[in-house]
Parts: C-alpha cells; sequence; structure tokens
C-alpha cells in the first residue's frame, strides 16, 4: 500500500490531454514497440540544486546545449601521440563515438530521476549497509576492478564485466544502449533489453512465484490499473545490484543490494510517444526508506542492434592472465 501511494502521487510525464492510448486486441493499452530511456537528468538532484525541483525551459535549454557542445568537443579527432604514455598510463576505454547518453532532460523538467524523498535525493543509508560499503573485502573488491591489486578469480567481477547480465529493476538509463523492447499478448508481456540482450517476462496470469529459485532479473508479476500497468518484481537473488553511473556509494556504479528486496514499476502510455515509466524501491538493508523516481521512455523509430558482449569477450581472460603477470613479476607464484 505504501508503495502504491508513493507511486500515485508522482505526476505523469508529459501527458496529452485527453489522450487514449491505442488498445489491443483484447482491450489492454498497447505500450508494444521500441523504447528508449536516454536522457541526461541524474538519479540524484545534484547538490547545488538542493532547493530546486524544476528547472525552467530557459535552464532545461541551456543544460542540453551544454551537452551538444561537449559531445561535439569528445567526437573532435583525438590528439595525435608522438611519446608513448608512462608505465602504467591510461590509455583510455571507449571514445565518444560509442556514447549515446543522450541530449535532453527529462520531459517534466525535474532536476533528478528521483522524486521520493522530496529532495530528489536516495535516502540515507542503514548502518549494516555502511558497514558493508566501508568493509575490507568491498574495498578489495573496488581496487581490483580499478586494477590497484590482481585480480584472483573471474567470481571477483560483476555480472556486467563478465557479459552475464547489466541492466537491473528498475531499468536506468546508461551511457548507451538504453532501448527496450515490449512485446504483449494476452497473459505475458516481454521487455527485450538491448544492452546484453536480457529478456524479462511479466505474467499477468497470477501464477505463483516459484520460491527458491532466484533470477538476476527477479520473478515480475503485473496486472493492469485502468490504463497503468502496475508489475511487481521480487526473488532476485544474493548478487542483486542496482546499475547507476555515477549514482553508487563512494563516487561507484554499482548498489549492491540484498536480493530480499521489491520493485514496483507502472508503465503508463501517455503520449503517441511517451511512455512514463515509474518505479519504488524497497530494501531494508540497503536504505532506511524506500524511494520512487520517475524515467519517461521516448517511442523509438529504429530496430534493438545486437549486443555482442560476452561473444567474442577476451576481457576477463586477459584481465586474469594480466594479474598472473604481475604476480610473477612480483616474485609471486
Amino acid at each position: 500500500m505504501v508503495l502504491g501511494l508513493a507511486l500515485a502521487a508522482e505526476p505523469v510525464a508529459a501527458q496529452i490531454e485527453g489522450y487514449a492510448a491505442p488498445r489491443t486486441a483484447w482491450g489492454t493499452p498497447d505500450i508494444g514497440g521500441v523504447w528508449n530511456s536516454s536522457t541526461v537528468t541524474p538519479l540524484q538532484r545534484p547538490e547545488e540544486q538542493a532547493d530546486k525541483e524544476y528547472l525552467t525551459e530557459e535552464e532545461a535549454a541551456a543544460v542540453e546545449q551544454r551537452v551538444v557542445e561537449a559531445t561535439a568537443r569528445a567526437n573532435a579527432p583525438s590528439e595525435v601521440r608522438t611519446e608513448p604514455l608512462p608505465v602504467g598510463g591510461n590509455v583510455g576505454g571507449y571514445n565518444s563515438f560509442w556514447l549515446d547518453r543522450g541530449t535532453t532532460v527529462v520531459p517534466t523538467r525535474r532536476t533528478s530521476l528521483v522524486v521520493d524523498p522530496p529532495n530528489g535525493r536516495l535516502p540515507a543509508l542503514t548502518p549494516a549497509y555502511e558497514r558493508h560499503v566501508t568493509s575490507r573485502e568491498r574495498q578489495r573488491i573496488k581496487d581490483i576492478r580499478e586494477g590497484a591489486v590482481p585480480a584472483e578469480s573471474y567470481a571477483q567481477f560483476d555480472y556486467g564485466d563478465r557479459c552475464i547480465w547489466y541492466r537491473g529493476v528498475p531499468s536506468l538509463p546508461t551511457a548507451y544502449n538504453n532501448n527496450y523492447q515490449l512485446v504483449q499478448t494476452e497473459d505475458v508481456i516481454a521487455i527485450v533489453q538491448e544492452h546484453i540482450h536480457d529478456v524479462r517476462f511479466i505474467f499477468l496470469d497470477d501464477r505463483p512465484r516459484v520460491h527458491g529459485i532466484d533470477q538476476f532479473g527477479g520473478h515480475s508479476r503485473g496486472h493492469w490499473e485502468g490504463d497503468t500497468l502496475v508489475v511487481k518484481t521480487s526473488g532476485f537473488g544474493d548478487r542483486a545490484y542496482l546499475f547507476s553511473p555515477g549514482g553508487g556509494p563512494q563516487g561507484g556504479t554499482n548498489w549492491d543490494l540484498s536480493g530480499q528486496h521489491t520493485v514496483v514499476e507502472r508503465f503508463t502510455r501517455v503520449a503517441p510517444d511517451v511512455l512514463d515509466y515509474q518505479f519504488t524501491v524497497a530494501d531494508p538493508h540497503t536504505w532506511i526508506t524506500p524511494w520512487t523516481g520517475s524515467s519517461p521512455w521516448a517511442k523509438g523509430d529504429l530496430p534493438l542492434y545486437e549486443y555482442a558482449c560476452h561473444e567474442g569477450n577476451y576481457g576477463m581472460e586477459n584481465i586474469l592472465a594480466g594479474s598472473r603477470m604481475e604476480e610473477l613479476a612480483q616474485g609471486g607464484q
């Protein structure tokens, strides 16, 4: 009940007055097709905008113009290096060509995707999670992922590094491949994620969850409340995480979740080209209270592209081989 109230309090994005979503053959709103969640609006409200819930039209236009200019600079020809980098120097990763964060703020012009708490920031962490973040084990994993110490095993890397699973639930926008294809039937809705080509199945026929079997994306059960698809997901497993660039603890990208958490999502087609997407996350192990976000999706006019990640993935093999060579260089066995 609390989750439902928290979600219902947030107005839907860019709703056209009097708009009626098209219907499927069985009478429910048609939310099928390809949708894109890219936005430059951050998950959490920037501290310098602490008391500012919305941008003005002029401020939003200025933000979007800065993004366009920054993208143009990033896409400019790279410098020509005539000298090698220092040993251990950062040679960089993706250049800007491969990134697709979007160029617009959300239609509501909110200053954050988080809408509750009202300050646009995630709730305080629980004492247990604070201890987890600062634990020796967590710090070692952080050091390994940053290359500060050799990796011992593939198991010390998350599912995204291993091309197994990338986007959690809820679906937050990231640096690229923010496309989803929704496929509807009367009893099931499938969400095909372009990023690492995963598929979520949302069952609408009240079937019970199979207890004792967890999934990366949890078990999703949905129903229609008027024109809104409401989905509750649980059963994520003990290695669940929420990916959010720049939004994790200590400046990281992943929030480790308990696996016992629940997520309630609401999908409402509010215009021909806008699917309002709202979500509430409740994880008493991580945050002291639930929190709610809103991230409208725009209708896409292109098909999903293949995201070949594990196919030909030499990254993990090279990381571990490099770690063994580093140990040998340091006199290890």
